[in-house]
């Protein structure tokens, strides 16, 4: 799957203490317009994974290609990988948004769920979306490289 390039998400979500957690995700696709849903595939050892499925919810923080450092901290394991960035808390008050390395946010409750292999699937419903003012191309990973959209 290396050759098939992706956008580049981190999702968000919060403990019930209210500590943040996030993980790099480019497993993540659109499944219904009607309610709108996504799917995301999550290694199932994942503590981001855990939380997400104890809260019910997470933010989907869709990264420009300028946000690669955010991408590869996040992916990285760094426990103060929230030190690094600039985050508020989103719509909800609990689960947070990556306001300044995101084109788009979206906000998601899990519906559904399902171990398969090494990951777990999670169909989760769009429930609020938020769009950057500016409008910045979107970061791209594949190949094991990263690239912005190209212009044009």
């Amino acid at each position: 799957m290396t050759c098939f390039p992706s956008g580049v998400a981190v999702l968000t979500t919060a403990l019930p203490d209210g500590t943040p957690l996030g993980m790099t995700c480019t497993s993540l696709c659109s499944v219904s317009l009607s309610p709108p849903v996504l799917l995301v595939c999550i290694r199932s050892a994942s503590p981001t994974l855990k939380a997400i499925l104890e809260r019910g919810a997470f933010a989907a923080n869709l990264l420009h290609e300028d946000a690669r450092a955010t991408s590869e901290v996040f992916s990285s394991g760094a426990p103060d990988r929230f030190d690094r960035v600039d985050w508020a808390p989103g719509s909800d008050g609990g689960v947070p948004h990556l306001v300044d390395e995101a084109h788009a946010i979206a906000d998601c409750a899990v519906r559904q769920y399902d171990a398969l292999g090494d990951h777990t699937v999670v169909f989760a419903e769009v429930t609020g979306v938020r769009i950057a003012s500016t409008s910045p191309r979107p970061l791209l990973y594949g190949l094991r490289r990263y690239a912005g959209w190209p212009s044009g």
